[in-house]
């Protein structure tokens, strides 16, 4: 498991804290899907469960007892929301693209599974992107990683990621730009 801070660095803020345990949330609630399923990503407002509920106090019947207990307790708390009805794209990266969120909305968060390989594995591919798939999905060293990554409209991140390899809780990984380019795109969406 990857620590949060070194040494030499400060210590997480309250609103990295809740940030971290929200993106952690998230990749569990993946989790509990299983791997490989028909959801190729899934996308998520994060707001401020303190605000959510003053706005919408009827909310309190709809979160859990830990959820409200914790916001009780810390101010910076998020509650995630899974988005429904997202535009159409072909790409993750152009998914994002079309994402913007109100005020309201304090940050985002997307969780996608990945194949990684090393390098070499991508030299003297097939030029059909069919039977390219095919042969790095055949590789001997593939690897599939669930990546949850999750910004703030302040600028904070946090990022987790599962092997499928070392698929349990206490073996996810964490950190603030573990998965830089899903960070920058995620935050994209609040500029």
């Amino acid at each position: 498991m990857v620590t949060m801070t070194s040494p030499a660095e400060t210590a997480p803020t309250p609103r990295l804290l809740a940030l971290r345990d929200a993106v952690r949330e998230i990749e569990r609630h993946a989790a509990d899907r299983g791997w490989d399923g028909e959801v190729t990503a899934s996308v998520f407002a994060l707001v401020r469960t303190t605000d959510a509920l003053s706005a919408t106090p009827d909310l309190a019947g709809e979160l859990p007892e830990t959820a409200l207990a914790e916001a009780a307790s810390d101010p910076e708390h998020l509650t995630s929301i899974e988005q429904d009805g997202l535009p159409e794209a072909t790409t993750l990266e152009e998914l994002l693209a079309q994402l913007a969120w109100p005020e309201q909305v304090d940050g985002a968060a997307v969780v996608v599974e990945r194949l990684m390989v090393p390098p070499e594995a991508e030299q003297g591919l097939p030029q059909d992107p069919e039977e390219a798939m095919a042969a790095l999905m055949a590789h001997p060293d593939r690897t599939d990683v669930r990546l949850a990554a999750g910004v703030l409209r302040t600028g904070e991140s946090w990022c987790a990621v599962r092997s499928r390899s070392h698929d349990t809780d206490d073996e996810v990984a964490g950190s603030p730009e573990a998965v830089p380019g899903l960070v920058e795109a995620l935050r994209a969406t609040f500029r």
